[in-house]
């Protein structure tokens, strides 16, 4: 019987693929012959996040100080409230003028409520030549969120980024997304999403009728691990952790496999 399966019978299901190059990744073809594509991506949530304030049944209880925190449901939680608006006040604009000074440029993934809350960030983006991509309209869990309702939510942040940054996203991050996320943001006419942690390089998905493409987020080489249990407690930590990270990727891609590494960054 196992013989008989074909390589999508073994490999490919329900949209996941767990065979991959079969250790042969194709050479991306990076410009200059680059052995290694450096991506960095500033996440920008603040005022998308749960909130009784913006219509929901909880407060926040992910990515802040307060590790382990638990949602408050049906009350506000002011100091969760509190974290979230540093990073619109002062943590933008903190991170901003690291990355301007070192002349680094980001891909932005920018929730849609946050950044209308927020105009004069947005401009600062565009002003820096930065890629603002799309976070979804909310940063909240859509796993239980209806179709109607995630296609609602997408067509509104697409709205804002036309109204803002003066052209629509090409490319999303809906965060935590659902089995209905990637067929939804394609059909809207996203090019590109980052709903995945499956390679260290961009891959082709052919599952829509058309070739959409994936480009791998990170969970790991991210600043997010210092708001979880067992994660980063100060900044060498970090620095070492993604300076290995990119020792390791430049030296396979040297050896003839060119990698892409990701690092995830927030303004809390």
């Amino acid at each position: 019987m196992m013989a008989r399966m074909s390589h999508e019978g073994m490999g490919q299901y329900g949209g996941r693929d767990v065979v991959g190059y079969c250790g042969a990744p194709p050479n991306p073809r990076w410009p200059s012959s680059a052995s290694l594509c450096l991506s960095f991506v500033l996440n920008y949530e603040e005022g998308a996040e749960n909130c009784l304030l913006h219509g929901d049944g909880q407060s926040e209880g992910l990515l802040s100080e307060m590790i382990g925190c638990p949602a408050y449901v049906g009350k506000r939680h002011t100091n969760m409230e509190s974290l979230y608006d540093y990073g619109a006040r002062a943590g933008f604009w903190r991170v901003r003028e690291v990355l301007d000074k070192a002349n680094v440029g980001v891909t932005v993934f920018g929730c849609g409520m946050a950044m209308g809350r927020n105009p004069g960030v947005v401009a600062a983006m565009v002003k820096s030549g930065w890629e603002v991509s799309s976070h979804g309209y909310r940063w909240i869990d859509y796993q239980d969120v209806d179709p109607v309702t995630e296609r609602e939510h997408v067509r509104k942040t697409i709205q804002v980024h036309e109204q803002l940054v003066g052209e629509r996203p090409v490319g999303i991050y809906q965060g935590k997304p659902n089995v209905n996320t990637r067929g939804i943001v394609i059909e809207e006419g996203f090019l590109y999403d980052n709903d995945l942690y499956d390679d260290d390089l961009p891959h082709w998905n052919m599952n829509y009728g058309k070739p959409h493409l994936t480009i791998p987020y990170t969970l790991d080489n991210n600043d997010m691990r210092f708001n979880i249990a067992n994660g980063y407690c100060h900044a060498e930590q970090f620095f070492l952790y993604l300076k290995d990270a990119f020792d390791t990727l430049l030296e396979e891609g040297r050896n003839g496999a060119p990698k892409m590494m990701t690092v995830g960054l927030h303004c809390r």
